[in-house]
């Protein structure tokens, strides 16, 4: 499955900016069942400096910086990317005791990098409410690909999908207590379930073709940015779960990159010098599929 993707990220301040410096997580990752043909990033005004990275996480990150006054940024990242799904995914049939069990206690290469994922990260705070909340499904000598994918499908019926309720910054308690949000927050609740229980789950940033009604044409910028989770089974893999849709990600999602949660993969952010008390921030995301 082939797709075209263009995000464009467009900044709007009241009074000038002197200096900006900005770093991106737009380019999609090569995987086993995804890879990145091309890539194309359009900044303007046009910066001054500009470079790329791989970070700690092994995305990559594209930097710039602007040394010219400016009262209107535009990011533009265009890819192109093929998804073969390979048709087999892990099934973790193992106990989610023994999951947690092989993570404290073997040293391979590849659960010594999970760890990582059982930590506390900046916004997946370890909490009693969460660990409760988790509890409900990962049951004593339950499957582990049984129990995230009822925490998954739990987390789809409980919780309401409402644009604009949240924001970047709201806690997970938040979220709790009112039992709504968006992709990234639902996220962050099942991160938070399975971490507090030693469990590895790590944030998965990317992209979900949508489709629109039967007989309409799919309207420009229809399409968003998109956040779902993924666990670690050792000797399988990585497990990935969409709660928002109830679903196991297959050949709609793009991967974009992954971290501890939102605030390492944040696909634009960056410092600034003037441009007033507040900004208008547009995004448009089009994923198109190909032949």
């Amino acid at each position: 499955m082939n797709y075209c993707i263009r995000h464009v990220t467009r900044y709007r301040y009241p009074s000038p900016v002197s200096l900006c410096h900005n770093e991106l997580h737009l380019a999609p990752r090569d995987t086993p069942t995804q890879s990145l043909r091309s890539l194309t990033l359009q900044v303007s005004p046009w910066p001054g400096y500009q470079g790329e990275r791989v970070d700690f996480f092994g995305n990559r990150v594209h930097h710039f910086s602007i040394q010219q006054s400016h009262r209107e940024l535009e990011i533009t990242a265009c890819s192109q990317v093929t998804l073969q799904p390979s048709g087999v995914e892990p099934l973790g049939l193992q106990s989610w005791e023994t999951v947690r069990d092989r993570l404290e206690r073997e040293v391979t290469p590849e659960i010594l990098d999970a760890r990582q994922y059982v930590l506390p990260s900046p916004q997946v705070p370890l909490l009693p409410e969460l660990r409760d909340y988790g509890a409900a499904s990962l049951l004593p000598g339950r499957p582990l690909g049984e129990a995230v994918a009822d925490l998954m499908g739990r987390i789809f019926q409980e919780f309401e999908y409402r644009p604009g309720f949240t924001s970047v910054s709201t806690e997970l308690p938040v979220v709790m207590d009112h039992r709504c949000g968006v992709c990234q927050d639902f996220a962050h609740l099942a991160l938070g379930c399975l971490r507090s229980h030693g469990l590895a789950a790590r944030y998965v940033s990317g992209y979900l073709e949508t489709l629109p009604p039967p007989g309409q044409d799919k309207l420009e910028g229809a399409d968003a940015s998109h956040a779902w989770f993924s666990v670690y089974i050792p000797g399988e893999g990585w497990l990935d779960l969409d709660p928002t849709n109830n679903l196991i990600p297959m050949d709609r999602h793009i991967t974009l990159a992954w971290g501890r949660d939102y605030t390492d993969v944040t696909p634009v952010k960056g410092v600034l010098f003037g441009g007033g008390d507040s900004h208008d921030l547009e995004v448009q995301v089009d994923v198109v599929r190909e032949g």
